[in-house]
């Protein structure tokens, strides 16, 4: 005999019945879906953004289309240095230690915005070789070629850069005359009638010879110029040595409140010895300006290689050692000057003995072989996501075009601002990065799959797998920043393209999967196809053998409910004929009271 169906109090109501729980269900989808279209609509405006600005750069001839090639795919030129010492040690022989100095600051000058991929040696071990990708433009090459003689002069008057005609010209008897022995450097008694003769004949329009700029003795008064403004100065003896700077950086000034004042700044830290020296000359200076503020001695000038490259006015007294030089100076201007100064005191000067157009050392062939290489990669890569996650591999595709395209576009843009050029080296990099970025879409999916194995549905599942994916991708892409960031400081060379791609491409991968993936997700999860567990989609519940929390009849799943077998072996039991055994399954007697009247039913009623 059959019972009669009741409903007790204790029975749980099926999922999505029941008061209360349906209006903040819809708030927390509608929160969702909003939340991943934002990401979407944030990752478009970046990519448009990057794009917009290489377009311009492009159409303006300020950039390519594509990367900057570094030396051993592209080839470029090959200059010999012979090094000299100068000043005191003029003459003598270059020692191994001296040229080991240079070619460490070249390098420094040559990459000081970035990986230039420049090879820098010593030859012979008399000569220094630089080899650097293209050609290099008339900046670089004099900034390799400058030689440490960097020196502070106080300024004793100015003049525009051209000759005084003769009609204009001070007569004889009206020359300024010594009236005593100099007080100091600043003293206007160091001007005698032949040097001021001198000043106003001299042209700065055209460029003084090496040999001139080399004459300058650093006890007695000069006439130099500074070709960048046009100015002709007429300048005291040497008051600090280049060698006394420790540090120089450039960046946006500010004033005594830390307010920005919107300009470039080259800011300079002297050694101990050199600051006492700055101290007094400050002192000096800025007493002059306060009592005759357009006095030109208020200024002093500093002199590489004998040519001024500023000659800024004395604002305060500086007794920290801590100079800060300001004007209109543009961005790359303040770093050009920074650099001077900070690598100024280089002990030798160079003369390029030879140059030569190089071929690339690796050339078209290798460079073909390294794309068809990253190529084979993403197909495997692209093949086992489809194999593994069937339609769903189709996120993975395209995350991986998205980074792609992302690292695409910051490589051409940092080749063009940093001057950043990828190398062999840099194209593994790129290579490897592909498999790290699929196993961040991997650590997610499986994740994903794990809540739907727990029987969570699959919006769900996409939530709470996130949840638990963001800190392993998070985690583990630290470590590859933390790994790219220790190689490129210890690495030298192309090495340190490898170094730069792999933690560029870590970054891109994190942008990926925050703005793109995981938000592509959300969306697809909401969908009637693979919300609803589709047979290709990926995330059929079925096909991952998942238990779902509500089984219907008025029953809960238990914990510990399954098996315990895998998929293969469930269809190898299967297909020996060997009944399933579930020990979580309740028995027929255990039935709850909301289960049809046949299961009630002992074997010989139903007999």
């Amino acid at each position: 005999m059959a019972l009669t169906t009741r409903k007790t109090s204790g029975a749980p109501p099926a999922p999505g019945r029941g008061g209360g729980s349906t209006a903040p269900a819809r708030s927390g989808v509608r929160a969702a879906l909003s939340g991943a279209r934002r990401s979407l609509i944030g990752l478009l405006v970046l990519l448009a953004l990057l794009g917009g600005l290489l377009a311009w750069g492009a159409g303006t001839d300020r950039t390519g289309w594509g990367p900057k090639l570094a030396l051993d795919l592209e080839g470029g030129t090959q200059m010999i240095l012979s090094p000299s010492l100068q000043g005191e040690e003029a003459g003598q022989e270059v020692t191994p230690e001296q040229l080991d100095q240079a070619v460490e600051i070249i390098r420094q000058r040559v990459d000081g915005s970035g990986v230039a991929e420049a090879e820098i040696a010593t030859q012979s071990g008399s000569t220094i070789v630089v080899s650097m990708p293209g050609v290099p433009s008339a900046e670089t090459r004099e900034l390799i070629q400058t030689s440490a003689q960097m020196n502070f002069r106080p300024v004793l008057t100015t003049a525009a850069a051209e000759p005084v005609p003769e009609d204009q010209r001070v007569p004889e008897d009206e020359l300024p005359e010594p009236a005593a022995e100099p007080a100091d450097s600043s003293d206007p008694n160091w001007i005698t009638p032949e040097l001021y003769r001198q000043f106003e004949e001299t042209d700065c329009t055209a460029p003084q010879s090496p040999e001139e700029r080399e004459a300058q003795d650093a006890d007695a008064p000069v006439v130099a110029c500074e070709p960048e403004t046009g100015t002709k100065y007429l300048l005291g003896p040497v008051e600090i040595q280049g060698t006394g700077i420790e540090d120089a950086s450039y960046g946006t000034a500010q004033n005594s409140q830390g307010v920005s004042l919107n300009q470039f700044a080259v800011n300079l830290q002297f050694g101990p010895d050199a600051t006492e020296r700055f101290r007094q000359l400050s002192e000096r200076l800025y007493g002059i300006g306060q009592s005759t503020p357009e006095d030109p001695r208020s200024q002093f000038a500093i002199l590489l290689d004998g040519q001024v490259v500023s000659a800024p006015q004395m604002n305060a007294v500086i007794s920290d050692g801590q100079a800060q030089i300001t004007g209109s100076f543009t961005e790359e201007q303040a770093r050009f000057l920074a650099e001077q100064l900070k690598y100024g005191a280089l002990p030798m000067s160079f003369q390029i003995q030879s140059e030569q157009q190089i071929s690339a050392t690796l050339g078209a062939d290798q460079l073909r072989m390294g794309i068809i290489a990253g190529i084979i990669g993403l197909v495997l890569v692209c093949v086992y996501s489809l194999l593994q996650y069937r339609l769903l591999g189709l996120v993975t595709i395209s995350s991986l075009v998205v980074a792609g395209v992302l690292t695409w576009l910051a490589i051409t843009l940092l080749g063009w601002s940093a001057n950043y050029r990828l190398s062999l080296a840099g194209v593994a990099g790129l290579i490897v990065a592909i498999g790290q970025t699929a196993d961040s879409f991997i650590v997610y999916f499986e994740r994903i799959r794990d809540e739907i194995r727990s029987g969570r549905s699959i919006p769900a599942a996409v939530d709470h797998g996130w949840r638990r994916a963001r800190q392993t991708v998070l985690a583990s892409k630290a470590v590859n920043l933390l790994a790219a960031v220790v190689l490129y400081f210890v690495a030298v060379g192309n090495v340190r393209g490898f170094a730069f791609t792999l933690g560029l491409t870590a970054i891109a991968d994190l942008l990926v999967v925050f703005l793109f993936t995981h938000p592509v997700m959300v969306l697809l999860a909401r969908t009637r196809y693979f919300g609803g567990g589709g047979r290709h989609s990926g995330l059929n519940p079925e096909a991952l053998d998942a238990v779902p929390l509500y089984r219907g009849a008025g029953r809960l799943r238990e914990p510990g409910t399954g098996d315990g077998l895998t998929i293969a072996e469930r269809r190898r039991r299967a297909a020996e004929g060997v009944p399933p055994d579930r020990p979580g399954e309740p028995a027929p007697q255990d039935a709850p009271v909301g289960a049809s009247s046949s299961s009630a039913r002992t074997p010989e009623e139903n007999a």
